[in-house]
């Protein structure tokens, strides 16, 4: 699935329709360049379960963790990520295998370590905004793509 994304709006509009259609659950890898809006993706998907605060990237504390009524959001960016061994010291055992929703940006510096996608987000910059591609890497994956398409 390809989606243009036309601005930070629209940019932020798609994050909703994306938090609505994960359910709460799931591993998300985000993928792209430096500014290609990994953390503005995230902002869209914590709106769609009531976060109405800022989202800055973890780039230096490695997890943020996002607490609502019903379910927990983890948003990993593990660009500074020395090693993939790493993520054990932060809890990262317990974090992947909750059931909770975890965003992880910059996922290639977790790789050996880090259980599969169940989507795949790759952000690249276009000729006007961006453009997002989704790949499912799982059942879950391939049922939140689904769910997507009946909300957009």
């Amino acid at each position: 699935m390809q989606v243009q994304l036309n601005d930070e709006n629209a940019h932020v509009a798609f994050g909703e329709a994306l938090g609505r259609a994960l359910e709460g659950c799931g591993r998300v890898y985000l993928e792209g360049e430096l500014g290609a809006g990994k953390t503005t993706l995230t902002r869209g998907i914590l709106r769609a379960y009531g976060h109405q605060g800022a989202v800055k990237s973890p780039t230096y504390t490695l997890v943020e963790p996002y607490e609502f009524d019903d379910r927990r959001v983890y948003h990993l960016d593990l660009y500074r990520l020395g090693d993939p061994e790493e993520l054990e010291f932060i809890g990262g055992r317990d974090i992947l295998s909750d059931d909770a929703l975890c965003l992880i940006e910059w996922p290639s510096r977790g790789a050996g370590w880090l259980p599969d996608a169940d989507v795949r987000i790759e952000l690249s910059v276009a000729v006007q905004g961006r453009t997002a591609t989704l790949t499912a890497k799982s059942p879950w994956g391939e049922q939140v793509l689904a769910n997507l398409k009946a909300f957009t």
